[in-house]
Order: C-alpha cells, then sequence, then structure tokens
C-alpha cells in the first residue's frame, strides 16, 4: 500500500490544433477519467488550468488539465497541490511515453524526467516522488523527429490502441485511488498493454 492519489494530473498542449496530437495523451486520460465519473472541468485561472473532483474508490479526487505549454506544467500542478496540501506522494501524472508502442502502459513511482518537458517541469516544481501514468506512443525511430511526431496525429489504428489502453487505464483508477499500487500494476502490466 502507498499514499492514496488525491489529484490525477493530465499532461498536453492547450488549444485545438493539439486536440488529437499524441503529446495530448494526457488530457486523452482526464477527460475520459471525468466522463465516466460524473465530473466536470472548469478553467481556474488561479491554478493555470482546467480543474474537476470526482469521487473514487470512495474518495474525493482532484483533477487537473494544465491549459499552459507542456514545459510550463509544473507551475500548474505546484499550485494545485500547495493550495490543497496535497503531498508529491500523492499526486499521479499522466502523459505520453515516446519509450511504449501505442496501446502499452506503465505505472511507476518516481524517476526521472526522461526528456519530457512536462515532467521536467513538474520535477523541478514539485519533486520527483509522484506516480506516472505512461501512456504509449511509439517512437518515430531517430531523436531528430521527435517533436513532429509528438505534435503530429496518431494513424486512425494508433488512436484505437492508444484509446483501449486508456480504458483499461480508467478501470484501473480506483486500484491507484486506494494506494493498491502493485495491483493495478499487475492489471495493467498483464493485460498486453
Amino acid at each position: 500500500m502507498t499514499s492514496p492519489i488525491q489529484l490525477i494530473v493530465g499532461l498536453g498542449n492547450p488549444g485545438a490544433k493539439y486536440e488529437s496530437t499524441r503529446h495530448n495523451a494526457g488530457f486523452w486520460f482526464v477527460d475520459e477519467l471525468a466522463r465516466r465519473h460524473g465530473g466536470a472541468l472548469r478553467s481556474e485561472n488561479k491554478f493555470h488550468g482546467e480543474v474537476g473532483r470526482i469521487s473514487i474508490a470512495g474518495q474525493d479526487v482532484w483533477l487537473l488539465k494544465p491549459m499552459i505549454y507542456m514545459n510550463r506544467s509544473g507551475q500548474s500542478v505546484a499550485a494545485i497541490a500547495h493550495f490543497y496540501k496535497i503531498s508529491v506522494e500523492a499526486v499521479l501524472v499522466a502523459h505520453d511515453e515516446l519509450d511504449l508502442p501505442p496501446g502499452g502502459v506503465k505505472l511507476k513511482q518516481g524517476g526521472g524526467h526522461a526528456g519530457h518537458n512536462g515532467l521536467r517541469d513538474i520535477c523541478a516544481q514539485l519533486g520527483r516522488d509522484f506516480l506516472r501514468l505512461r501512456i504509449g506512443i511509439g517512437h518515430p525511430g531517430h531523436a531528430s523527429e521527435v517533436t513532429g511526431y509528438v505534435l503530429g496525429k496518431p494513424s486512425p489504428e494508433e488512436r484505437g490502441l492508444m484509446e483501449r489502453a486508456i480504458d483499461e487505464c480508467v478501470d484501473t483508477v480506483p486500484d491507484i485511488v486506494a494506494g493498491e499500487l502493485q495491483k493495478a500494476m499487475h492489471r495493467l502490466h498483464t493485460s498486453g498493454g
């Protein structure tokens, strides 16, 4: 058992032109979580993002989509975490992951940022010990192509794989929120994700 999750953050870039891009996988996850649990996100200037509250596994959980660019995500996460006195260990951050194929998912406690600008800023502002939900988007094959790739749209097939993975992640959130990480990891890591 680890500490229960009180804040779930989805990373992405604001604006219609980024909505369907691979880099917004974290936004897709939070949107689906809100939809499934009857939550509504509203704009909150003091948190630089869209915020909502849902109840999962008998516990209230904040949802956050930072509405500032990816490389400044930490400002938004730190603002809400400090305001509600949420410890870094009680934060789950969902983000796109180049090192996993589309449809792949990994749950991980702590660690570095692996070059992900959103994670880099959260680590700088809040510390490294938050939980990460890594949603696979695949890799273009060469480092020079990464920026265009993450800001591009997945193929319909890739998008379908990612959406199935996100559904599976949403199904495991009650375990994650309750601090049952081993159970959640076992489910996610053995489901083909």
